[in-house]
């Protein structure tokens, strides 16, 4: 069994500024850390990403450190699993395609 689909969805999270539930979440196994992507929905259910990693079953609460190749693992594994998640990848691929930086 995958270590991400250990992870129930929906779940809560709770932050300073607002609670809601993670939705929908990706992740890739590496050699010492599994990062991920979850998409956050707030009780007012506006939405965001948040870039995380686990420590097998440990959720890390450093920042997230990625190559290229692992956020292009993660938006291919979003595509079958998470496809809010891949929908936001492919904006932020064609802004970056037409040199938006912001």
């Amino acid at each position: 069994m995958e270590r991400d689909q250990l992870r129930k969805l929906p779940r809560p999270f709770h932050m300073p500024w607002g609670s809601g539930s993670i939705t929908e979440e990706v992740s890739i196994a590496r050699e010492h850390w599994d990062p991920a992507v979850q998409l956050l929905t707030y009780e007012d259910r506006s939405e965001t990403l948040r870039f995380c990693y686990y420590q097998g079953s440990r959720f890390g609460r450093g920042p997230m450190l990625a190559e290229a190749g692992d956020l292009e693992d993660l938006a291919a594994a979003a595509v079958d699993v998470a496809p809010r998640i891949s929908e936001a990848f492919e904006r932020m691929a064609a802004a970056s395609q037409r040199g938006l930086t912001g």
